[in-house]
């Protein structure tokens, strides 16, 4: 029996469209603006950027807030489209709810956007143009419904679903295609059994150095007398926390400001929502052994 060809399915919209917006660089300069605007507002370290990044929820905080737009504003275009006027208020009411809840989400978006370069910043900006329009459009919307011309308003909701749509695959391109917002340790797959990382009196100065086990990368750091070796790529953007600073038993990462605890390596502050990854570690003959810590 010949065997059935099988069609090949291509990400075509991929390609086509978040590959092409990766490319447009003539949208940094404003990007750079907003950029500045929001780390002055957020800056890393502060009570205010560990809430909008969702570090005590323990995941980004933005998806979830997505979530309530978008949900409210396709509730509402259901009861729109086949509830006809009984459950007029219902679907008028829905669309305020997802206006409501658009701006902690659109905070808590632009926390996360800030931390991007190149082609992820890139998308994050289409995306958010695209988020504002739906929102305008939904305002004039709920604006139109209340003066009774509802036709109207129903045609605004409509136009701003298509376009929130659009803008919703964007940032699933973003989290699902480029990994913002995800745990960058999640697939850190350390040796289970003892692996040399090199000589005890590297660590005499002090300072984090970085070492390989099993190819993934080592933060190894003597702090009061105590060796601790933690996964050196940050769980929040995934920059080597080997070249940032280690003080009072935590260690910050250089790129944007996450602190973690060497003993557990526990969130001390944001923007990281995931702990890090811990290793045992041992000193055998003057060399620094290393293996992945057994679960409890």
């Amino acid at each position: 029996m010949k065997p059935v060809a099988q069609a090949v399915l291509t990400p075509l919209l991929r390609e086509s469209v978040a590959e092409r917006i990766e490319k447009l660089a003539v949208l940094d300069g404003a990007a750079e603006l907003v950029q500045k605007g929001v780390r002055a507002v957020l800056p890393s370290g502060s009570a205010a950027k560990d809430v909008a990044s969702g570090t005590w929820l323990g995941h980004p905080v933005h998806p979830p807030l997505t979530d309530l737009v978008v949900g409210s504003w396709t509730s509402a275009w259901i009861l729109d489209a086949f509830g006809g006027k009984r459950v007029a208020p219902a679907a008028d009411a829905l669309v305020g709810v997802g206006i409501a809840a658009a701006l902690p989400t659109a905070v808590t978006g632009l926390s996360d956007w800030a931390e991007l370069r190149e082609g992820p910043r890139r998308v994050g900006v289409v995306h958010a143009l695209g988020n504002s329009t739906a929102l305008t459009l939904q305002v004039l919307s709920f604006l139109a419904r209340r003066r009774g011309a509802r036709a109207r308003g129903v045609g605004l909701s409509m136009a701003a679903m298509g376009i929130a749509g659009f803008s919703a695959w964007l940032g699933g391109h973003l989290s699902f295609g480029r990994g913002v917002g995800v745990n960058q340790t999640s697939f850190e797959d350390f040796p289970t059994a003892w692996t040399s990382v090199g000589d005890e009196s590297a660590l005499d100065g002090g300072d984090p150095i970085r070492r390989s086990a099993g190819g993934r990368g080592v933060l190894l750091v003597k702090h009061r007398g105590t060796i601790h070796a933690l996964a050196d790529r940050c769980s929040h953007r995934g920059c080597s926390l080997a070249e940032g600073k280690v003080k009072g038993g935590t260690v910050t990462c250089a790129c944007h400001g996450s602190t973690f605890k060497l003993a557990d390596g526990s969130v001390v502050t944001g923007p990281a929502t995931a702990p890090q990854p811990i290793l045992e570690v041992r000193v055998r003959d003057g060399k620094l052994e290393v293996r992945a810590r057994k679960e409890e």
